[in-house]
């Protein structure tokens, strides 16, 4: 069973991308082998095509190459942060229509073109000083995420209200992220045991 991981840098998380099947230091390397657990007689495939820097624009345009081609049985996508992220940051601005229109041309592809069930995974901002500004904008991304997840997931991760729900017995509120954004080791293995709960009953 061929699972692809489709995202940006959360999902990159520093991936050799000379091999696609290297899952880098984000949640994918904690969810595979939890996957693996949780389903002993099945034999899995795990390809991590995570971009880091991609917004929806950029993972609608290898669309074709990075994941109808891959044919994959499973596909998890997690988008939408560095579409909030690169107004800020690189003045590229992109509309919260321009992002639906994106994730909605690329979900439609991927339930016409290909078998695969969708899990789609939410974006999220955890703490931190420098993004407190960027929060109705992730909220709104998140909102159009769920949407979108309800006309076309099989399953979807709420993971923004995970980190909420987490947040308060936490050690500290960096806890999970150093830069609210990028997971650091306990964040990725937070969204990888949430990861494995959400893609199990896709896999019988």
């Amino acid at each position: 069973m061929k699972i692809l991981f489709q995202g940006d840098s959360i999902t990159d998380a520093n991936r050799n991308r000379a091999n696609i099947h290297d899952l880098g230091q984000g949640y994918a390397k904690y969810a595979a082998p939890l996957i693996e657990a949780a389903k002993p007689d099945t034999s899995f495939e795990f390809i991590d095509l995570g971009i880091s820097g991609n917004r929806s624009d950029d993972i609608l345009a290898r669309t074709q190459t990075d994941i109808i081609d891959i044919d994959p049985d499973v596909i998890s996508i997690l988008i939408g942060i560095n579409d909030v992220w690169h107004r800020h940051s690189h003045g590229r601005e992109m509309t919260d229509e321009q992002f639906e229109a994106n994730v909605r041309a690329m979900l439609e592809r991927i339930r016409h073109e290909t078998h695969a069930k969708i899990l789609i995974l939410c974006p999220f901002l955890l703490p931190s000083a420098d993004k407190e500004d960027w929060r109705d904008e992730v909220e709104r991304i998140a909102a159009i995420v769920r949407r979108l997840a309800d006309e076309y997931a099989d399953a979807y991760l709420p993971l923004d209200e995970k980190f909420a729900a987490a947040l308060p017995t936490a050690p500290t509120p960096m806890h999970y992220s150093d830069d609210g954004v990028h997971p650091n080791a306990a964040g990725a293995q937070f969204i990888g045991g949430l990861y494995c709960e959400a893609i199990l009953p896709l896999l019988s």
